[in-house]
């Protein structure tokens, strides 16, 4: 039986599939009734979805986390997509297609890979060099870095969200830093590359994304910079200044102490690691509000809590027009080369898994 995903569930489906639940919560309704708050997800997005009967009994079948078999009533509910279960049973981990539940960045993770080495290789300072190639060479790091979201809901919430994000920022630093020519260049590619990598330790990414205990304790700037300072300890003779300055640009990237940033930009090179930062995550984070809409009713997106604001998007036929450029004649000795399979995460936790999904009921 194929797997139906949440973004082709439309209003009035009957819907029988296997959700990996991402948020659990019991409430109670004015009646006194308790009732069951429940956020699905799998690899396409999330939907809220509601549990009326039987609440005391049902809450001790499954917990958070776990992957669920439900059978519901789907419907629009103050704009906004809602299932209405009547009936789940929880479903074990073997007999499920991780990957199916997890989304995963669009772009080749290789490529990525690939993308990264270059940039160290541009690095013209040898500490900064050095010390990017003990970082993403260490085996406690390296695995995480590169499949890790960037974030649990704002932006780049997939896996391999954090390598996709670094990468975007530290290209926006070199089409950014000839315009001034002021910049250290090196200095804030590597605060690009570095400026989340405590994401590795505060993210939980195996099942829903989460917070870890440390995330939430001390958070992924502090950790970051712990990480940082840890293997610049094992470099004799670092120089302190440009560790200081590497140190200020992953303290201060989130710009305003109201943000979580323990220290707001003091340098040039801080200030423009705050706002590319800042740009590349708002885009991704609109963008993929807008993507998530589907067909609208109209040019406005939902409401966004967290941007709080509406977006309007073009959807007139004008709009929708481009412009056909007519391909060259191809010579009569080449042919074009078929179109390559789009890589998986090589060392992603979901690569030995069936492809085949189970008769669940």
């Amino acid at each position: 039986m194929s797997k139906i995903f949440i973004k082709d569930i439309k209003d009035r489906d009957q819907v029988t599939g296997v959700f990996l639940v991402k948020e659990k919560i019991t409430a109670m309704a004015k009646n006194g009734k308790p009732y069951m708050n429940l956020k699905l997800m799998d690899k396409t997005g999330d939907v809220d979805a509601k549990i009326w009967d039987n609440v005391d009994q049902v809450t001790q079948l499954f917990e958070k986390n776990d992957f669920l078999k439900v059978a519901a009533k789907a419907s629009i509910y103050l704009g906004k997509m809602q299932l209405v279960i009547s009936d789940l049973r929880r479903v074990p981990e073997e007999e499920v297609v991780l990957a199916d539940f997890l989304p995963e960045t669009e772009r080749d993770i290789q490529e990525m890979e690939a993308e990264l080495q270059a940039l160290l290789a541009t690095l013209q300072n040898s500490w900064l060099r050095r010390l990017l190639g003990d970082i993403f060479s260490d085996p406690q790091i390296w695995p995480l870095y590169r499949v890790a979201p960037a974030a649990k809901g704002m932006h780049h919430v997939y896996l391999g969200g954090l390598l996709e994000h670094s990468l975007a920022v530290a290209k926006l630093v070199d089409a950014v830093a000839p315009l001034y020519g002021v910049f250290n260049r090196d200095l804030l590619i590597s605060g690009a590359l570095l400026h989340d990598l405590g994401k590795v330790r505060e993210m939980k990414f195996a099942r829903a994304f989460d917070y870890s205990d440390e995330g939430k304790l001390i958070g992924h700037i502090t950790i970051g910079v712990e990480m940082i300072h840890e293997k610049i300890s094992q470099i004799d003779d670092f120089p302190p200044e440009l560790a200081m300055h590497l140190k200020h640009l992953i303290l201060s990237h989130h710009g305003q102490y109201e943000y979580g940033s323990p220290k707001r930009p003091k340098t040039l090179e801080a200030t423009v690691l705050n706002y590319l930062d800042d740009l590349d995550s708002k885009i991704n984070g609109i963008r993929t509000h807008i993507n998530k809409e589907g067909e609208m009713q109209g040019n406005w997106t939902a409401y966004h809590r967290l941007y709080d604001r509406y977006f309007y998007v073009d959807r007139s036929e004008e709009s929708r027009e481009v412009e056909v450029i007519p391909e060259p004649e191809p010579e009569p000795v080449r042919r074009p080369e078929p179109a390559q399979e789009r890589k998986s995460f090589s060392n992603s936790p979901f690569a030995a898994l069936k492809n085949d999904e189970p008769e669940l009921f």
